[in-house]
């Protein structure tokens, strides 16, 4: 997984790298080669401008797993529905993080690559733009990236949800990855690299999650638009290490209401069920009977909603492609597990909160102020039996009189 992120990285410097030309290759060609434009993330097909922000917390009751003399502190980056863009873009990394993280990686890159080349990478969010304001507050998706890895990679899929609607916190663990820059210091280098205890890194990764839910949803919240969330609608995702953590986040914590594991092995307890939503998104191996066998053990312990989804053509570095693929059905993608490609599992995650409706038990018809057989406009009894018919008709000059027929008798007009 490390590696095919490091081979892009490769890819990308050589896009960007203009070669000196020699006296002898100048006379034969006087121009240079024009430098290539900055490579761009694939833009998110929400409607909304996507701003972001950085937080920086500090918990001061919790010594760091990784380096117990110290505090435990977190970088955080926001992403979230703007009212309007505020015209400065995001960095993708910094310089310093950059150079940090791809320093690290040395053995596995061509010498000729700049360390810095990560920093050119162009995102579509804004810097210091207002969070929109929405009616009960913004959803909020916790994102925890894979092990050793920069938060930086979940920056697609952060950017796709925030223009949906979402809030997103992804979330930079200190010392498990290199290139994690504070406002206070250099990167941090990732210290856990050393003897990866996965179980360890769960613990921790939950620990984690609860803090900056804290953080941002407490009542004196670290980000300027944390009164803007709603503390009642967490979910959180992960990939590879992040997403085995988010079984231990929810056993965890409660506020976790639902979790996205994206090709993570399960370490938690076999004898703690689970019945809050989750989905289980892999690669092709990730199939029953494949090769990690945790996804088998688990599943049964999850014992509320839940989806197993295996996309074709996937690996582990890229959950969500923009591009669809054939899939090869499974046990059907309406089952308990399925298969599906990488446009349609993109598809179910971009669909945004303003199309998630709340069911309710009505107490009178939809449509109360065109429907006669109902009530007439102005009035405030109930709708007898007797006047729940097949001949029901809506007094709407809008509609045909067949779609007038089809839209009350599917309106449950009396309870």
């Amino acid at each position: 997984m490390r590696r095919t992120f490091l081979a892009a990285c490769a890819v990308l410097a050589a896009a960007l790298t203009v070669s000196v030309p020699t006296a002898a290759a100048r006379a034969e060609a006087p121009a240079p080669p024009p430098r290539a434009a900055a490579p761009e993330l694939p833009a998110p097909t929400g409607k909304r401008p996507v701003g972001m922000a950085s937080v920086h917390l500090k918990d001061a009751d919790r010594a760091d797993p990784w380096v117990p003399g110290q505090r435990r502190e977190l970088m955080v980056s926001v992403w979230y529905p703007a009212a309007k863009p505020s015209g400065t873009r995001a960095p993708y990394m910094t310089a310093d993080e950059s150079r940090t993280y791809l320093e690290a990686h040395a053995e596995d890159l061509p010498p000729q690559v700049p360390r810095d080349v990560l920093s050119t990478v162009v995102t579509h969010a804004t810097v210091r733009a207002v969070p929109v304001r929405a009616r009960g507050g913004l959803p909020l998706v916790v994102l925890s990236p894979g092990f050793g890895m920069p938060r930086a990679t979940l920056t697609g899929l952060a950017e796709e949800l925030a223009s949906r609607g979402y809030a997103v916190a992804a979330i930079g663990h200190n010392y498990e990855a290199g290139g994690i820059a504070f406002p206070d210091g250099p990167p941090t280098t990732c210290v856990a690299c050393a003897h990866r205890d996965h179980p360890e890194v769960g613990a921790v990764r939950a620990a984690d999650v609860s803090s900056v839910l804290d953080e941002l949803t407490g009542g004196r919240p670290a980000w300027r638009g944390g009164p803007r969330l709603d503390p009642g609608r967490v979910a959180m995702a992960g990939h590879s290490a992040g997403g085995f953590s988010t079984a231990p986040a929810m056993l965890r914590d409660a506020r976790v209401r639902a979790a996205a594991t994206m090709d993570g092995t399960f370490h938690f307890p076999n004898d703690t069920p689970l019945d809050r939503p989750l989905l289980m998104l892999g690669r092709p191996s990730h199939v029953p009977g494949g090769p990690d066998r945790t996804w088998d053990e688990t599943w049964s312990e999850f014992t509320g909603w839940k989806r197993w989804l295996t996309v074709d053509g996937g690996d582990g570095t890229r959950p969500c492609s923009p591009g669809p693929r054939p899939a090869s059905p499974r046990r059907g993608s309406t089952g308990p597990r399925g298969a599906s490609s990488p446009g349609a599992v993109c598809g179910a995650a971009r669909a945004g909160p303003h199309r998630t409706r709340r069911v309710r038990r009505p107490t009178r018809c939809a449509s109360a102020r065109r429907c006669r057989a109902c009530r007439r406009p102005g009035s405030t009894s109930r709708p007898s039996r007797r006047r729940r018919s097949s001949s029901h008709r809506c007094s709407s000059r809008r509609l045909s009189s067949d779609r007038r027929r089809r839209r009350c008798r599917s309106a449950p007009c009396w309870r």
